[in-house]
């Protein structure tokens, strides 16, 4: 499974208002990065994923979020957007600059 090209362009929308966001497609799904600098990814099957650890990643399993995991079971330092951040781009941007902070 592949990420659709309207998956690609929603996840760009919802980041716009950071600036300076590109994306790059890689494995089924897509890396989003603000300035050349990865913070977001889309998995292949089209969520949208924040890069965290620490404490922006508890912050966001608080939040709901789950953690990136991949087929054989290993985790990575990515969590999903949060629900409410899903249809809100000032929210989605407010967890983008935080992981971006974060880096």
């Amino acid at each position: 499974m592949a990420i659709t090209d309207e998956e690609l362009a929603f996840a760009l929308e919802l980041f716009a208002p950071l600036g300076g966001i590109s994306k790059r497609k890689m494995m089924g799904g897509a890396s989003i990065y603000c300035d050349g600098q990865i913070f977001a990814i889309l998995s292949a099957d089209g969520r949208v994923f924040i890069k965290a650890k620490d404490a922006l990643a508890a912050e966001m399993a608080a939040e709901g979020a789950e953690k990136f995991t991949m087929e054989d079971g290993r985790g990575m330092h990515y969590w999903t957007l949060p629900d409410s951040a899903l249809d809100d781009p000032d929210a989605a941007c407010i967890w983008g600059r935080k992981a971006l902070d974060a880096l």
